[in-house]
């Protein structure tokens, strides 16, 4: 009987549920997809979890209904920094509030009051950013104290929706490192964080490492969905990068870099431990948990996120353009040239209204001297070329930090479907740019369920069979 594996991949845009098999390689059939859906209610804005959810158990039952007793395990993997807080009931107290949300606006000074930007890198080597847990902590502590004293625990997203499906509290290692609470030298919370924030440690369990199976689906939601048999919880590597980069098809020995390229940009290397120095700090360089319980040392890039509130922003005004589309079309479109800055802080909120993202970047662009972009593809063309620029200058950063020469760029992910922004890439980093998987967050959540259930031996056994599927093409620099 083939032995099949179901990865939920919960992305800042959408969700799917996905099931895989290794059949002759890695093959997998997209079940459901689904908006990760999000609401701002009286100023607040929060993930609609209970909707995701419950689109999560629809798509569970779609596979069983199809698969049956073939399918073995589930794997949840989402984004990072975000949580929920669990109450002495084992209830969630409120939905988990949006990382874009307002709510962390000056929290970083707040908290580098109470202890030094220097010692929050030195216990965690995390890059800063007002989206961290840490900061979103900071702002519970502030707003809602008495919310927080109430709470027995704190669950990152992936954690919550695998004790809704196992019924097992658990922090799993690569999202626990998103926090910037997490000691990856240690191996534990880090203590001084936790008492200049005036929290208790045991609101996280201790972690879990990417690979463990936390149990069998809870009886109640196993009758629910229809599944007639005993199907495993895995936590894979939570954190939906973490998983991404466990598909990238490199080669033992082989120096070379990723990009995950999506709503985010997260570029980096791997390494087995974590590179923590006054450089890495000045720079601003992660480090985060990886599949195989080493480190992913990265830099955090705004990525497609400001192309995709554009796209939202002119669909609204009746203009739908696929992303495509868009990227055929700014190849060509040199009229206007201008280069945006991704990583300006007035581009990380959602566009309103009256303060959409085309007119953050008009603003931009006047501010920066450069040519104003008139249409979607003289847009799309700043943001792509913001982009290259971007990863070029953290390819610098990163090989000059850690010493490695890096000869190839592995983008993974829906970006990696850009191929302007690939050709842009290669050009200005001036090494070969291999793009592909598309589905590389899923491929590495089904590998790691396989590695858990015995069916595949290592992570490298799983990229060889990625490797050797053809879906990778190459661009090399002009």
């Amino acid at each position: 009987m083939m032995r099949r594996y179901v990865a939920v991949d919960l992305g800042a845009e959408s969700g799917r549920v996905i099931v895989g098999q290794l059949d002759n390689g890695l093959d997998f059939e997209v079940i459901s997809r689904f908006p990760s859906r999000n609401t701002r209610i009286q100023g607040t804005l929060y993930w609609d979890i209970l909707y995701i959810f419950e689109q999560i158990k629809q798509g569970l039952a779609k596979a069983l209904s199809s698969y049956g007793r073939e399918i073995v395990s589930i794997g949840v993997d989402t984004w990072g920094v975000d949580y929920g807080l669990i109450d002495s009931r084992g209830r969630l107290m409120a939905n988990p509030v949006h990382y874009r949300d307002d709510r962390t606006d000056g929290m970083m000074d707040e908290v580098f009051s109470r202890i030094s930007r220097e010692k929050i890198y030195s216990e965690t080597g995390i890059q800063f950013m007002q989206i961290n847990t840490l900061f979103q902590l900071a702002a519970e502590v502030e707003q809602n104290r008495e919310g927080l004293e109430r709470a027995e625990r704190v669950l990152m997203i992936p954690d919550l929706l695998n004790y809704w499906l196992s019924g097992i509290m658990a922090n799993e290692y690569s999202i626990a490192t998103t926090s910037q609470l997490y000691n990856p030298v240690k191996r534990c919370w880090s203590r001084p964080i936790f008492e200049a924030l005036k929290l208790q440690p045991s609101l996280f369990t201790d972690v879990v490492m990417p690979g463990t199976v936390l149990g069998p689906l809870r009886p109640d939601l196993a009758r629910e969905i229809g599944a007639e048999h005993q199907i495993l919880v895995t936590a894979v590597a939570c954190h939906d990068t973490a998983s991404a980069v466990a598909a990238v098809p490199s080669r033992p020995g082989e120096e070379s870099a990723y990009l995950s390229s999506g709503t985010w940009s997260l570029l980096g290397i791997e390494s087995p431990e974590a590179i923590i120095s006054p450089r890495s700090l000045g720079a601003n360089i992660t480090n985060e948990g990886a599949a195989d319980g080493g480190i992913r040392f990265l830099k955090n890039i705004m990525g497609l996120w400001i192309l995709q509130e554009c796209r939202r922003s002119w669909e609204a005004e009746g203009a739908g353009i696929d992303y495509s589309v868009l990227a055929r079309e700014a190849a060509e479109a040199k009229n206007r040239e201008y280069e945006l800055n991704v990583n300006d802080p007035r581009f990380l909120k959602p566009g309103r209204a009256d303060d959409t993202m085309p007119g953050r970047i008009l603003e931009y662009c006047a501010e920066t001297g450069q040519p104003a972009p008139q249409t979607p593809a003289e847009f799309a063309r700043g943001i792509f070329r913001g982009l290259a620029a971007a990863y070029g200058r953290s390819l610098e950063e990163i090989s000059g930090v850690s010493g490695r020469d890096i000869h190839t760029l592995h983008i993974i992910g829906g970006g990696c479907q850009n191929r302007f922004l690939n050709q842009l890439t290669a050009d200005v980093a001036g090494i070969p740019v291999s793009a592909g998987p598309v589905e590389a967050t899923a491929l590495g959540n089904i590998m790691l369920q396989a590695i858990a259930s015995g069916d595949l031996k290592n992570l490298q056994e799983g990229r060889d069979l990625i490797g050797a599927g053809g879906d990778i093409e190459t661009f090399t620099p002009a």
